[in-house]
């Protein structure tokens, strides 16, 4: 008998009853979906990585075979950002990330931007941006997400995923150049993967 291997198998399997195709696909991407909330909520990555794992598990048969599941689990980890704002009396209803940031949400200082070496330095300008552009920024250049699979995760389309990549990364450029006007520009690609390295679970940045 064939092992499942790609992610619609291992659901396909889970689905029927196979709790280590389940443990496979929590495993195969839990990491992601830390560093998706630690490069926003640092105190909250460990708790709200469970929440978005343990609301796979209870709607795993709403997913609808055909779809990519990473797009459907990046939606639950979005969906589950919302809600956190929202148990905290934001304002952060349909719309609302494509318009407030982490800065205007949680405007607390994090303890992961620290210094004034460039992860930590792209990493506050990130949070400037509104909570969707940096959303798509980090699927695409943490994820390697296609841009479709994005706009699954959004909810927007795929043209409309496509200029907020382009907005984005003119504001991020624009929010570094503020942060330190006489600074060198940033080598974007390196730093982007040397960030997403440093906000990876503390087993995986080990390896």
């Amino acid at each position: 008998m064939r092992v499942a291997t790609d992610d619609l198998e291992l659901w396909r399997a889970w689905r029927d009853g196979d709790a280590s195709a389940g443990n496979t696909l929590v495993e195969r991407h839990f990491a992601s979906i830390y560093r998706f909330f630690r490069g926003k909520l640092p105190v909250h990555a460990d708790e709200l990585t469970q929440q978005t794992f343990l609301a796979c598990v209870e709607a795993k048969t709403r997913f609808r075979d055909g779809n990519s599941f990473r797009s459907y689990l990046f939606g639950i980890a979005r969906n589950k950002l919302l809600h956190h704002f929202e148990g905290r009396g934001k304002s952060v209803r349909a719309g609302a990330l494509s318009r407030l940031s982490i800065m205007d949400l949680a405007p607390s200082p994090s303890g992961v931007v620290a210094q004034l070496e460039d992860r930590a330095r792209l990493l506050s300008a990130l949070q400037c941006l509104p909570v969707d552009h940096q959303i798509v920024i980090e699927l695409v250049y943490w994820e390697h997400m296609p841009l479709r699979e994005v706009a699954g995760v959004v909810g927007a389309p795929e043209g409309t995923i496509k200029s907020r990549l382009h907005r984005a990364r003119a504001q991020l450029h624009e929010e570094l150049s503020r942060q330190r006007p006489q600074a060198p520009a940033l080598d974007f690609e390196a730093a982007t993967q040397r960030l997403a390295r440093s906000l990876a679970p503390p087993r995986e940045a080990k390896r």
